[in-house]
């Protein structure tokens, strides 16, 4: 095992033992990482555990759509292995470090972490629904696996479930095994500008609501400068017949494009290139897709200079705010839990926060279940500890 002296003691165990050899004999809590690139929130953590130098991929079997990795293995080298089968990861996980201005190499671990989906969620799916198995050691030093055979019992627990989306506060990843798709044949861009949001959304809706398989929708851009974007993914043939027809069911204006026209609106969408060089706070707003456009005039009447990226067909906001800190963050929220959504702070600004969380606190119930599962998988507290609550 190497270890890294910085400010803090930067832990990289190499294979799966020595990790939980290292959890099982430790005192102090640990800050659990991947690559660093998805960084969120606060813990009390003075030292760092990173997976980093776990990589591999252990199974690739392309005529079975199965792929077996190593939780520290770079997002980029799972997606060109893939990708020279003609396959791809289905979720479209986002890279977050343009955003977040982060060094580091993104990891498959730090993905599944945090259940990463991107635009393509609302046609296929999250990353977990493509997870199909884990390896993980808890905050004893034990080592679980989801089915088959266990270290330790965990019947009456799905695995998979609960560690996407825990970031590290109920054990660390070690290996991933999910399920995997074949990259379309073509895929194209219906664009229309300057609509409204509530004129885009609903747009959105409509196209979601028809029969033609819609992987991407989203409206991003104010005025003459607005963009209302639906992807279609297939067959060249299927494509062009889909979008035709599309064009139609929707009225108005709507170019198509294509090739890496097309994609590289969808990669900007994904990584939310748009706020990457601005200064301010940005946040991860869920409300119910109707409601993103009520969520800006709400903020405009609270006097909060702001900017939104709808995705997911309006359900998804990503806001950019100038300012920033806890009374914005209070403010924000207010607003938010009164259209029944949630948010989470993906990017301070100039103010960070102090006493506010950056994640959605959680209502009494939720709280208490959360507690317990980390009393369950972490008695001692030692992973992540304050991170989420």
């Amino acid at each position: 095992m190497r270890q890294e002296q910085e400010r803090f003691d930067m832990l990289t165990p190499s294979t799966e033992q020595e990790l939980a050899e290292l959890i099982a004999t430790r005192k102090d809590p640990l800050e659990i990482v991947g690559g660093g690139t998805r960084k969120l929130g606060r813990t009390t953590a003075r030292d760092v555990l990173s997976t980093r130098v776990m990589t591999g991929i252990q199974l690739y079997e392309p005529a079975a759509l199965t792929l077996v990795v190593r939780a520290g293995t770079p997002v980029d080298e799972v997606q060109e292995t893939l990708a020279a089968e003609g396959q791809r990861l289905p979720f479209e996980p986002m890279d977050q470090r343009g955003l977040s201005g982060a060094d580091g190499i993104s990891t498959i671990g730090g993905v599944a972490a945090a259940n990463i989906s991107g635009p393509r969620r609302l046609q296929v799916g999250a990353c977990r629904d493509f997870m199909l198995g884990i390896r993980f050691v808890d905050g004893r030093g034990m080592v679980l696996q989801n089915g088959g055979r266990v270290m330790k019992n965990v019947t009456g627990y799905d695995l998979v479930k609960l560690m996407a989306g825990s970031r590290g506060t109920l054990g660390v990843l070690t290996e991933i095994s999910f399920k995997v798709l074949a990259i379309p044949e073509t895929e194209a861009t219906l664009v229309a500008a300057g609509l409204g949001p509530d004129a885009g959304i609903a747009a959105l809706s409509r196209a979601l609501g028809s029969p033609f398989d819609v992987s991407g929708a989203a409206h991003f851009g104010e005025g003459e400068h607005s963009r209302t974007v639906l992807r279609i993914e297939g067959l060249e043939g299927s494509v062009g017949y889909r979008c035709e027809v599309l064009r139609a069911h929707l009225g108005g204006e709507w170019d198509v494009l294509r090739g890496s026209d097309s994609a590289d609106i969808w990669r900007d969408l994904r990584d939310v290139s748009a706020f990457a060089g601005k200064t301010g706070a940005v946040w991860r707003v869920s409300v119910k897709p109707g409601d993103g456009p009520r969520l800006t005039r709400l903020l405009e009447e609270q006097g909060l200079p702001h900017e939104a990226i709808f995705d997911w067909g309006g359900g998804l906001v990503w806001l950019w705010t100038e300012a920033s800190g806890d009374a914005v963050a209070i403010r924000l929220r207010e607003v938010i839990a009164g259209l029944g959504g949630h948010a989470t702070l993906y990017r301070e600004g100039e103010t960070p926060l102090t006493d506010e969380p950056h994640f959605q606190p959680e209502d009494a119930a939720l709280a208490a279940l959360s507690s317990g599962l980390r009393r369950q998988f972490d008695p001692r507290g030692i992973l992540n500890p304050g991170l989420m609550g």
